[in-house]
């Protein structure tokens, strides 16, 4: 919501005070307009009242404006593909039908890479490292990569694709500038 400087110009000093008492209800663009508008109509203000209004203000645009890194974007969309050749996997791996053990952990691993992908989505840095380690453990399934690709070629290849994507996601992840 746009606030116009025009239109609280208009409004008498007693009003404008409104704007920037504790607590009130207009947003952050309208109090620090209001507070500027009063400043050059020579209101004087203590530093308490204007370390109030500004911090006010700042916290909550922080809030607002949390900027996600595009590499964020793009890692988080690498994992959630991770995830669904994950799945295909899982329809095309009938042995792990036959017992409710390798049901569950099909599904507690996509429940993983699902909610990871999620924390990298919103642009949360931490999580680089957790998948970082994750992937160094998943360098001992390479056998059982090499075991798929043998007895089940195109489940193989998935689990092939699926540590790439994932080894790409890591990649960007750790690209991304501190600064952000």
């Amino acid at each position: 919501m746009s606030v116009k400087k025009s239109v609280l110009e208009l409004k008498s000093d007693k009003e404008l005070e409104e704007y920037i008492t504790e607590g009130n209800r207009f947003v952050p663009e309208a109090r620090v307009l209001a507070y500027e508008i009063l400043k050059s109509r020579e209101r004087e203000f203590s530093e308490l009242e204007i370390q109030r209004i500004m911090s006010s203000t700042s916290t909550t645009s922080q809030d607002e404006e949390k900027l996600i890194h595009l590499n964020h974007k793009k890692a988080a969309n690498l994992i959630y593909l991770s995830a669904a050749l994950g799945v295909i996997n899982f329809i095309l791996s009938p042995q792990l039908f036959k017992n409710s053990f390798g049901i569950l952990v099909a599904i507690i691993t996509l429940g993983i890479i699902i909610g990871m992908g999620y924390l990298v989505s919103n642009g949360n840095n931490w999580i680089k490292y957790l998948l970082l380690v994750f992937m160094i453990f998943g360098l001992i399934g390479i056998p059982f990569i090499i075991i798929n690709i043998v007895n089940n070629p195109l489940v193989g290849i998935s689990n092939v694709t699926q540590t790439i994507l994932q080894v790409i996601a890591i990649i960007l992840l750790f690209k991304i500038p501190k600064s952000n």
